[in-house]
């Protein structure tokens, strides 16, 4: 009850501080330094598209920078119910000592719940997270960055730093994202995501990209271990491919309430918001913690994980 309490306290009192997009000096860089074409700022998407940035080349970054990376059709920042962003896990962290310089989002992909079902981790989603942790490393001088992520951002996030070799189908067929980001990262936090699949995914049978067998949360359709029977290509990739290469330090927040995952999270005898060798993580089992309120209710976890490498 206290941290609820203390969430809205927050919303209420920071209420539009959250309401940013790339600084001018930040966007600066970018366009300097090859960045252009990945469209950071967003500006399509007005005050919600982006966040983060120095003033100046003279401020300073003392707390290792936060890249938060957010889920399927939401958006950096919250334009609404059900897409409510970064916003409320940015304004704590502000609150809690951190600067616009420190903390960074961006949106993937085109921000419209409609479409939630056509999002998959595809070639131009992968490279662009993937681009903006390098990005955000090199601008601020960080030697390492911590990574804050939401549902389809959690595996979208643990593919853009394992690297390697990937197939996109429809967008020119195999590619190589490049050798893994693991000693860029400090600590890495998944909450909400559906690293084992959905098992909404098997009962539609893959038939939406997000759903696919190849690039979607296809959980596969039998259990077996280590892995199930034909579960998705991206999937089996990122959690057959060793250990804590997403970070030094691992976590997870999840709730067994969630109802996008549903399910009890549970997807063939796995929580599958469980990221495989964790360090730790938060578990809720009660209202109010569904898909979006593990996120916009726990800032105080997310800040303790990153910060400190603690769950409680």
């Amino acid at each position: 009850m206290r941290n609820i309490l203390l969430a809205a306290f927050l919303i209420v009192l920071f209420a539009g501080a959250a309401s940013a997009t790339l600084t001018p000096n930040f966007q600066t860089w970018l366009n300097a330094n090859g960045y252009a074409s990945y469209n950071f700022g967003r500006t399509d998407l007005g005050a919600n598209g982006s966040y983060g940035g120095k003033a100046s080349d003279s401020e300073s970054v003392v707390n290792q920078p936060v890249i938060f990376i957010h889920g399927n059709s939401d958006a950096a920042l919250g334009s609404g119910a059900g897409s409510t962003g970064w916003t409320a896990s940015i304004e704590y962290f502000i609150s809690q000592g951190y600067k616009p310089s420190e903390i960074y989002a961006t949106t993937w992909g085109d921000a419209n719940p409609l479409l939630s079902a056509y999002q998959y981790h595809s070639k131009s989603n992968l490279q662009s997270i993937r681009a903006f942790i390098q990005a955000v490393k090199a601008y601020t001088g960080a030697t390492k960055v911590d990574i804050v992520t939401h549902s389809m951002g959690v595996t979208l996030a643990r593919k853009s730093i394992l690297g390697g070799v990937a197939n996109d189908a429809a967008n020119g067929g195999g590619y190589n994202l490049g050798s893994p980001l693991t000693s860029s990262v400090d600590t890495f936090v998944g909450i909400a995501g559906a690293n084992w699949g959905l098992v909404s995914c098997y009962q539609t049978g893959g038939g939406t990209p997000t759903c696919a067998a190849t690039n979607g949360l296809y959980p596969g359709y039998a259990a077996w271990s280590p892995y199930p029977f034909g579960i998705s290509n991206i999937l089996y990739d990122i959690n057959s491919s060793g250990s804590h290469y997403e970070a030094a330090n691992v976590y997870s927040i999840w709730s067994t309430v969630d109802e996008v995952i549903g399910y009890g999270d549970v997807v063939y005898g796995r929580y599958t918001s469980q990221i495989p060798a964790q360090n730790g993580e938060k578990r809720f089992g009660a209202v109010p913690y569904g898909h979006i309120n593990s996120k916009d209710l726990t800032g105080y976890y997310q800040l303790r994980m990153v910060k400190f490498h603690s769950t409680s």
